[in-house]
């Protein structure tokens, strides 16, 4: 399923949706970023009954480090759309990929 999403977005077949734009407006968060996020990556949780299709949330680091999470549709389909993207916060994460109870 990486492979799958990395070429999806390698081939710029992505899309934002409108929370995940604004997210990244208000978060200061490119596209180019979150292509680098995919260019090593890792998904750290799936989830295959999410109420508008399966996703994963992803996570990457951009070229000068920055950790990224993005929560995406499966590559099931033609295009992947993100659905929210966010650099996790180190409280609420270990090492950015499991969450602190």
């Amino acid at each position: 399923m990486l492979e799958e999403l990395r070429a999806r977005i390698e081939s710029n077949r992505l899309e934002f949706t409108k929370h995940a734009l604004d997210q990244s407006i208000l978060r200061n968060i490119t596209v180019q970023e979150v292509r680098e996020a995919f260019l090593e990556c890792e998904i750290i949780e799936d989830y295959p009954e999410d109420k508008y299709g399966p996703s994963c949330l992803v996570f990457g680091k951009t070229k000068s480090d920055r950790p990224l999470h993005i929560q995406c549709t499966h590559p099931s389909r033609e295009i992947v759309k993100i659905i929210t993207l966010y650099q996790p916060d180190p409280q609420q994460w270990m090492d950015y990929k499991v969450r602190r109870k």
